[in-house]
């Protein structure tokens, strides 16, 4: 009988160490990750190489088994396994499970050893993306113990197991698939199907590797409304003695992606609105244990999430399983991200077989992701080809869901690599990262009317927002009200059009990005719907609990902008019920309808001011006080800023660093020293380029730099300034005399003359 015995404790870790033969270094524990602080603390410094696991094995402490395995559920990204100072296997590919046959190598005491790396290389993805990549173990890792006849644990770390629910009418024809070792004469498959409460619904004996069951007025598994799970179990049987035995839930659902209509669950229209989701926390990394999982699940289905987009890479097989209990609808995808690299083929179809193989039982997945925003350089014969091999492995593997990718703003309408999978989705910023809110629909119109049979959805959208404050957001301002509006704006865009498939904000948490330095807080993504350490819930989480969630609730946004100076400040409310009446120290300041969830009252500031608002049987308070000057507290910071634009020169009728570039590009002159600028910019790229791949790091990208390119169109909206400090991402720096000097470029170039 198979026995599985987790081993994370009493590891010994040496950092930046491949000598299997140390006995001394620091005792932890697993889930580990060495870039736990160093990778969320910004400037792009965090430790990335190999660092050493070791840990000695006692086989009086292991059941008797004919074969043992040990199983890594997340090691990142590559890992050497090590017994007794002999290399038994690598592996390539930060997140996905993968087991070694250590049987020959135990003795009565065995040391193993593990060398985790992630350093940059050429081979194996991601190597450039908007994320920390943590190094470290940081899932569980197990010894597996099992008979010489047993289910398959070498093919691509799956679960030996492959069920296939196709339902018809209101039955439902149950394919299981077993993969075994080793079968022998006079053993047998014993097949036994349950219900949700673990109640025996029918039982198959053979010798058959594969057997169907009928389930009759099928319970379906219906996303959130009802996630219904059935269980199959099925035994290698020796006479009375049980071998070997896997177990996995399913659940039974037809779908379809409609490109007028959107997302149909078992016959319904069942429309996606979601989130992302990042697997790291504050202070954790990647980290994670059951317990954080449980709480990030809880919080996504509080705001009233049908859909999740687990990004970028393949997650917990334990967030998987609850993903299924709760009826969450998932993409789940690979990390091949941002940048194509040609020698990376063959670990994107690695990664592809072990999240297909692995995940192939749970019923939340629904498509598979090829690729992220990996046509920002654009597209070539290579990456098309990589592609169309990922597309065909996927429907090769599964030919009961569908693939699709997440392009990139600038990727045009007509590009090649748009017609490889069954459907498509943008990342999208307008309105943070250039242009403005309002042209977030209109594209997807557009889209949609270019091309009527492509299912189409936004597979990111959003802005960042930290503890600063304004009655006047705008763009780039970094404000949580800002982050409120844009987020209104982009529902009341996005949930209207039925014929969107999925829509997923990003995020739903704030995560790490040590590259960041953005908001006054660096080494981090700050467009979470909460905080990183999942404390604080932003305003914008209430607007999607405003038009997602069922429970009835109220909340007056802006509870830590208290110090207002005008006289009368505009308070905005969310609600999911119809209507909200406002209290200003115990005066109605009248009742408000909205269909949009969303009601605004002007309140009179004067003094200190208790806001209470009323819908139905919910209510929530907040505080209000009139200040004569700005709280500065309130004001964005940078935290070590090369240049911060009160420091800029910027005579009047003169363009400056703070200006706009569609402002400067409509003028002859600001045009053409902006395409001096983008000279610069790629002389920068190539720079960089070729400092990184010398130091076998993240080696850059080439992006279109022309002034009509989609790219720079998007940025149009950044302030130059703004522009130079995200360039750091790209491990692109302007010093600040580079900045100071062109300032004064600018200050030479007369701005238009208002009409």
């Amino acid at each position: 009988m198979r026995n599985i015995l987790n081993i994370n404790e009493n590891w010994l870790f040496v950092k930046d160490s491949t000598d299997v033969s140390v006995s001394e270094g620091e005792q932890i524990s697993i889930p580990h990750s060495w870039n736990a602080t160093d990778g969320q603390d910004g400037g792009n410094d965090y430790f990335r190489g190999s660092c050493l696991y070791k840990k000695t094995i006692k086989k009086s402490d292991l059941p008797e088994a004919d074969l043992y395995y040990i199983e890594f559920r997340g090691t990142n990204s590559s890992a050497d396994f090590y017994a007794n100072g002999n290399k038994l296997a690598h592996h390539d590919g930060g997140y996905s499970t993968w087991r070694v046959d250590i049987t020959e190598a135990l003795t009565d005491e065995t040391d193993i050893a593990v060398i985790v790396d992630n350093s940059a290389n050429e081979t194996v993805y991601p190597q450039m993306a908007d994320f920390t990549f943590y190094g470290g173990i940081y899932r569980d890792v197990n010894i597996v113990c099992v008979n010489n006849s047993h289910f398959d644990l070498d093919y691509y770390g799956g679960p030996g197991i492959a069920i296939t629910p196709e339902v018809t009418g209101k039955d439902a024809k149950v394919e299981v698939e077993v993969f075994v070792k080793n079968l022998t004469d006079g053993q047998k498959l014993v097949y036994t199907l349950y219900d949700k409460d673990e109640n025996e619904l029918d039982k198959i004996e053979t010798t058959d590797t594969k057997a169907v069951f009928e389930i009759k007025d099928v319970h379906l598994w219906h996303g959130r409304k009802d996630p219904y799970l059935y269980c199959c179990e099925v035994e290698i049987v020796a006479g009375d003695e049980i071998v070997d035995n896997v177990c996995s839930r399913f659940g039974c659902r037809s779908f379809k992606i409609d490109p007028d209509n959107g997302f149909i669950l078992n016959g319904e229209e069942y429309p996606l609105r979601g989130v992302s989701r990042h697997q790291d926390k504050w202070g954790k990394g990647n980290a994670l244990s059951k317990e954080d999982h449980e709480e990030d699940i809880e919080l996504i289905c509080e705001v009233g999430a049908t859909t999740i987009r687990l990004a970028h890479y393949q997650h917990d097989q334990y967030f998987y399983d609850i993903c299924d209990e709760k009826g969450l609808v998932i993409w789940a995808e690979i990390p091949y991200i941002s940048k194509h690299m040609p020698t990376g083929r063959e670990n994107t179809i690695s990664q592809m077989k072990e999240l297909v193989t692995q995940n192939y039982n749970h019923p939340s997945i629904v498509v598979w992701g090829l690729s992220n925003e990996i046509s920002i350089g654009g597209s070539d014969d290579d990456l098309l080809e990589n592609h169309r091999i990922l597309n065909d492995l996927v429907h090769e593997m599964d030919k009961t869901r569908l693939t699709t990718i997440a392009a990139v703003s600038m990727c045009k309408m007509d590009d090649p690599y748009l017609q490889i999978p069954d459907v498509v989705s943008y990342n999208h910023y307008f309105g943070w990262y250039g242009g403005e809110t309002s042209m977030n629909g209109p594209w997807f119109d557009k889209f949609h009317e270019t091309h009527p049979t492509i299912p189409i959805g936004c597979s990111e959208y959003g802005c960042e927002a930290l503890n600063w404050h304004t009655s006047d957001p705008m763009q780039g301002d970094y404000t949580e009200e800002y982050q409120a509006y844009y987020h209104e704006e982009l529902i009341k865009q996005l949930f209207t059009r039925k014929y969107m498939w999925a829509t997923h904000v990003w995020n739903m948490f704030d995560f790490g990005a040590d590259a960041r330095s953005e908001g006054g807080e660096n080494g981090q993504n700050h467009k979470g719907l909460m905080t990183f350490d999942r404390k604080y819930k932003k305003d914008a989480f209430y607007a999607y609990k405003a038009w997602l969630s069922d429970d009835p609730f109220v909340h007056i946004c802006g509870k830590r902008y208290v110090d207002r100076v005008e006289d009368v400040t505009k308070v905005t409310v969310y609600s999911n019920l119809p209507e909200v009446e406002l209290f200003a120290n115990g005066e109605s300041l009248g009742k408000k309808t909205s269909a949009e969830h969303f009601f605004y009252f002007d309140v009179p500031n004067c003094g200190e001011t208790k806001l209470e608002a009323v819908a139905g049987d919910c209510k929530d308070e907040s505080v209000i006080k009139k200040v004569e000057t700005f709280n500065e507290e309130y004001r964005l910071k940078e935290q070590g800023a090369v240049l911060n634009w009160f420091d800029i020169d910027a005579p009047e009728g003169r363009f400056s660093l703070n200006d706009k570039i569609s402002d400067i590009m409509s003028t002859t002159k600001g045009k053409m020293w902006f395409l001096g600028l983008g000279l610069k910019l790629k002389k920068k790229m190539d720079q960089s380029k070729s400092k990184n791949d010398g130091e076998k790091k993240s080696g850059g990208f080439d992006v279109d730099l022309k002034a009509d390119s989609g790219l720079m169109q998007m940025m149009g909206g950044f302030t130059v300034l703004r522009l130079s400090g995200m360039m750091g991402m790209m491990n692109i720096e302007f010093t600040k005399e580079e900045l100071l000097k062109m300032n004064k470029e600018l200050n030479k170039i007369r701005k238009p003359k208002k009409k």
